[in-house]
């Protein structure tokens, strides 16, 4: 399994849901798959998937664990929806336009004309909402990527940057190309370094097409000088 340099998150490593949904759909089953991060994923590098019980272990080629994933038993984590007008109204006041810890990040990044360009804004009850339109060629694992950013802009903030550790999903359906879907998140808790959101993706017709939650954690400050 290679992960494609141009799904990038931070500089140099996978985006995050992008790389689990790639881990998950090496499981088979209807099962919900959690996803843990060992290490940030490496881009254009072989990845090798070993069989590690009922689950799967993935190995860098120097044999450094990546990721590992499982079964999980069915969660609720559904954000309630709002409609596209809404989502978009919040998307236009997207911090990271400003103030991005990784601009040019696939799924969330302003610098990135080819990503997903989702750009989750805050509600006024503190969920973040953004439209986002199915691109070509979309799959399971571009749900588990949409589901990814709008928690974790949840509770990134200006000077704290978050990145994500843990995340589970349900995928319901892929929408259609160019479907004008809705994706929102919402934090539920924090403690120390970690925060536990939860995100939600919508169809056109407000179906639900898929949901998460997710452990992210929060990049401990630079040294000062």
């Amino acid at each position: 399994m290679i992960i494609p340099g141009r799904f990038n998150g931070p500089p140099g490593s996978g985006n995050g849901g992008y790389s689990a949904g790639r881990i998950a759909a090496q499981l088979d089953g209807d099962a919900p798959v959690q996803v843990t991060l060992r290490t940030p994923p490496p881009l254009d590098r072989e990845l090798v998937v070993v069989r590690d019980g009922d689950g799967i272990a993935v190995h860098d080629r120097d044999g450094g664990l990546v990721a590992e994933a499982a079964h999980v038993e069915p969660f609720d984590a559904v954000v309630p929806p709002v409609a596209y007008e809404v989502a978009a109204e919040a998307s236009a006041a997207y911090p990271g336009f400003t103030d991005h810890p990784f601009p040019t990040c696939y799924v969330c990044g302003p610098a990135r004309d080819d990503g997903l360009r989702i750009f989750p804004g805050a509600l006024p009850d503190g969920r973040t909402a953004a439209p986002f339109v199915t691109p070509t060629g979309a799959g399971a694992e571009t749900v588990w990527a949409a589901l990814d950013c709008p928690g974790g802009w949840a509770v990134i903030g200006p000077g704290r940057p978050y990145v994500l550790g843990r995340m589970a999903a349900v995928v319901r359906a892929v929408p259609a190309a160019g479907s004008r879907c809705v994706v929102l998140g919402a934090a539920v808790a924090t403690q120390g370094r970690r925060a536990l959101v939860h995100s939600t993706l919508y169809g056109p017709d407000g179906e639900l097409l898929g949901h998460a939650r997710a452990t992210w954690v929060a990049l401990p400050p630079p040294p000062r000088g």
